[in-house]
């Protein structure tokens, strides 16, 4: 019968009588779901039934009543008056007022209401709150956040109304000296301009000095007197002139046990002893995608900034470093190191061998170029045009010719066979080469440094790509680009691979994707072949393209 309600229980009085007592015998079990909330089943009743039952309450009832967030039925029948009646409990910041939706957040740590303020009053306020520690609180009309005893020493004024009148601002402003005259350097009516004081300034800062400390004075007497003006005769133009990049003293050094094997031969020899004929033509032999990591090269002690094999064969191969040194590797017996050219101040940004790979051309940030025999390691020529080498290219038509694409956005071209321009130093160091900084051609058309240099059409022509996000095609040994690509979405194209075909030439762009543009007549490019998937940051990836394509 308690499970039915006081409206379902007997009149007798004796029935109600020998339910208290049974109720007051049965131990209540108190449970809190939350604080300060009433559990309380015959809250719908009066206040004089409440005070009547409230031993009364049947603590199976209670349990029964608390039902689980998981569950999906109630296992009582609750009553209506039960039903209707208001809820308990903290209420939910999430939920509307008009229905039971809860609301979405719009922030990460709850939902933010917006308020419409003028961007002056805003302004305002955060100026008010950052020089005086108040501002007004937009939630409630006529309220302060912050600072409230500086807020009711103000009257609440923000840093607007705070604004001395024009009378005050006046008074000022005459107390200012006057800006003098421009055409008097010293003495009286001198231009002063904006640094002009304001009168009794200078004054008044000696008097709250002096009246702060007397140590502060005789301090400052005693620094003076003891600093004593001394004579020193003039530095000598050496020791103040800037040292030169220029180094002439180039040297390399042979790591191997002997340079010539037992015919006679040195490391420049196609070896035969392997399993595959390295004298093939390029791209006659199927190449495979790379599977495990088969040999690691060190010796350098800075970043590697190029890496080119020898031409053809690629049975050598060189690299380019920050340390200032170009290095020469075996690449299928030992894979050890074969010779180390020493040469550059500064890091060397690039390196290409001639068509035969006799010799090779290294640019370095000392802004000089060098022309290196292979095989013995001695410096045959340098160049120079005062600015610093990004990237150079042989032209393979043209052995003896080479384009630089430098940091003043020009590409230059040279000739090695030219002797050495008038006015410039011999050679020197152990190798006796010849400076040349007389370029045979200028193409000077680019808005940035030049990046790539990338020779099509059988030579005939090349392409170019720059900082200024742009690419221009050229016709050889003419100094206007025939064909200008630039567009909006474009982002500078960094490192630049010719495809075997001489069809196409794939470029590493600085969005971390390699784009494809046509080496024929239109340069177009191939919108359907865009690979992704680096993300670099820095230094940027290199793109080469395998012999068969």
């Amino acid at each position: 019968m308690a499970l039915l309600g006081e409206e379902y229980a007997s009149s007798d009085e004796e029935d109600s009588v020998s339910l208290v007592k049974e109720n007051q015998t049965t131990p209540a079990s108190t449970v809190v779901a939350a604080p300060d909330v009433s559990l309380d089943v015959w809250s719908c009743k009066s206040p004089l039934h409440i005070a009547q039952l409230t031993d009364m309450q049947d603590p199976m009832r209670l349990q029964m009543m608390l039902a689980k967030p998981t569950d999906t039925s109630l296992s009582y029948n609750v009553p209506y008056e039960d039903l209707s009646r208001p809820s308990q409990g903290p209420s939910n910041p999430f939920k509307t007022k008009e229905g039971n939706a809860l609301k979405r957040k719009n922030v990460l740590t709850g939902h933010a209401e917006e308020f419409i303020m003028s961007d002056a009053s805003f302004t305002a306020q955060h100026r008010t709150f950052q020089s005086l520690g108040y501002s007004k609180d937009p939630s409630v009309n006529g309220a302060y956040v912050g600072n409230l005893v500086e807020a009711q020493l103000h009257g609440g004024k923000d840093v607007v109304q705070m604004r001395p009148s024009k009378e005050k601002s006046a008074a000022i402003r005459r107390k200012r000296q006057k800006k003098g005259d421009a055409s008097i350097v010293d003495g009286e009516g001198a231009y002063k301009g904006p640094w002009a004081k304001y009168e009794d300034e200078d004054q008044t800062y000696e008097e709250e000095a002096a009246l702060a400390t007397q140590e502060l004075a005789s301090d400052e007497e005693w620094i003076e007197e003891a600093i004593v003006p001394t004579r020193s005769d003039p530095l000598p133009k050496s020791a103040t002139e800037y040292a030169s990049d220029m180094n002439d003293n180039e040297t390399s050094e042979f790591h191997g046990e002997s340079m010539y094997d037992y015919q006679g031969r040195t490391y420049m020899h196609v070896p035969q002893d392997l399993d595959i004929d390295l004298r093939k033509d390029p791209g006659t032999q199927r190449n495979y995608i790379p599977k495990k990591l088969i040999h690691t090269f060190h010796s350098h002690t800075k970043a590697i900034n190029a890496l080119r094999f020898f031409p053809r064969s690629g049975h050598l191969l060189l690299s380019a470093s920050a340390d200032t040194k170009l290095k020469l590797w075996d690449v299928y017996h030992a894979r050890d190191l074969l010779r180390t050219f020493s040469g550059h101040t500064k890091s060397v940004t690039d390196a290409t061998f001639t068509p035969s790979g006799a010799q090779f051309l290294s640019a370095s940030y000392d802004r000089q170029m060098k022309l290196w025999d292979t095989e013995t390691g001695s410096c045959v020529s340098r160049f120079s045009t005062g600015k610093t080498p990004h990237c150079v290219a042989f032209n393979p038509s043209a052995p003896t010719e080479f384009l630089a694409g430098m940091s003043d956005k020009k590409i230059v071209q040279f000739d090695t066979r030219l002797p050495s321009a008038s006015g410039a130093g011999g050679g020197g160091g152990e190798s006796g080469s010849n400076n040349n900084s007389t370029p045979t051609q200028e193409y000077d058309h680019h808005l940035g440094p030049v990046n790539t240099i990338t020779f099509v059409d059988e030579n005939r022509r090349f392409i170019t790509t720059s900082d200024d996000k742009s690419l221009r095609a050229w016709e050889y040994n003419i100094p206007v680009p025939i064909k200008f690509i630039a567009e909006p979405y474009m982002y500078a194209l960094v490192r630049a691979s010719p495809h075997p075909n001489g069809k196409s030439v794939a470029f590493q762009s600085a969005d971390n994707q390699i784009v494809v543009y046509a080496s024929t007549d239109r340069f177009r490019q191939n919108r359907k072949k865009s690979f992704r998937g680096h993300n670099n940051a820095g230094y940027a990836i290199d793109v080469d393209i395998s012999p068969d394509g």
